[in-house]
């Protein structure tokens, strides 16, 4: 039984005859005929009483004729909206949350104003979440700083990034040019949850050194590292994206890494077997124009030694 079928039943059952149905379909008559003897085989039912040359429909066909209505009607609005929805262009983008609270909202302000047809959805999240969304085909591109680790994923590095300690202007520390990476184990540290590609980053360089911090507090949400940092007397690694105005206004000072154990890159993520399609590559360009912060280079800050 296919919509073909029901279309073809709801004509005879509207005009009670196979020829006018055949008509209306630009069908031959046998050819309808065998429609109904189909439809009447696959439910092991009489849809129509043949009396004197005329149809007349049975119980059963009056039953299937209202559930063929609004099955074709459903179908319908199926078609009208798959038909609206290929129209536009869509993309289902993922973003750690460095990258969804420095960059995402300009780059996809960017990217639909060169496809104003784009529609897009975006979810941002920590990088092993974003892997396995790419993985389980829920997402189709992200945007990343962590490092991923599945063979099935590629990834084209796009920009570049950088950690710094953030601490309040009255921080003990803020007064020092120089800082020697002992000297954090003193002082609590506010830090990213598993799974951030900030955390990882960071935690792997302390490893090297056998250096161990006190980690007062774990978040997400960006405003709360922020408030730790400013009213909790926290250090925290953090991208120099993230603190970019506090370091201007002055709320914030960082200690950098001239070293490069505190670089990395922005990484655009997709499955190897998915299409690289147009959106995705204007999404790359777009990423070009954001490839390294630079407003440190004219502020004052302190520099760790280690």
């Amino acid at each position: 039984m296919t919509i073909r079928h029901l279309r073809i039943f709801v004509h005879v059952a509207e005009t009670g005859s196979m020829s006018l149905a055949a008509r209306q379909c630009y069908l031959s008559q046998p050819t309808v005929s065998q429609a109904i003897r189909e439809l009447e085989e696959h439910y092991k039912v009489k849809l129509f009483d043949r009396l004197s040359k005329k149809l007349y429909i049975t119980e059963a066909g009056k039953q299937l004729l209202l559930y063929a209505k609004k099955t074709l009607s459903q179908f319908d609005v199926l078609e009208t909206n798959m038909e609206e929805f290929c129209s536009h262009d869509f993309i289902r983008i993922g973003a750690t949350i460095t990258v969804g609270a420095c960059l995402l909202s300009s780059v996809l302000n960017d990217l639909v104003a060169l496809q104003p047809s784009l529609r897009t959805y975006a979810c941002v999240a920590n990088t092993s979440l974003i892997e396995r969304k790419l993985l389980e085909a829920e997402l189709d591109v992200a945007l990343v700083e962590g490092i991923v680790t599945s063979p099935d994923l590629k990834t084209i590095p796009v920009a570049e990034d950088f950690l710094v300690l953030a601490m309040a202007n009255s921080h003990p520390l803020a007064g020092k040019k120089k800082v020697p990476l002992e000297e954090l184990a003193q002082y609590d540290l506010v830090i990213r949850e598993k799974g951030s590609g900030t955390r990882k980053l960071f935690e792997d360089y302390l490893s090297r050194r056998q250096i161990s911090c006190r980690i007062a507090w774990e978040a997400t949400c960006l405003d709360a590292i922020k408030s730790a940092i400013l009213f909790n007397g926290c250090i925290s690694p953090i991208s120099v994206r993230l603190v970019e105005q506090e370091v201007k206004n002055g709320k914030i000072h960082v200690i950098r890494n001239l070293h490069a154990d505190w670089d990395r890159q922005f990484y655009l993520v997709y499955h190897k077997d998915r299409y690289f399609s147009e959106s995705m590559r204007l999404l790359m360009d777009i990423m070009h124009r954001y490839r390294r912060p630079e407003f440190l280079d004219e502020m004052e800050t302190g520099v760790i030694l280690d």
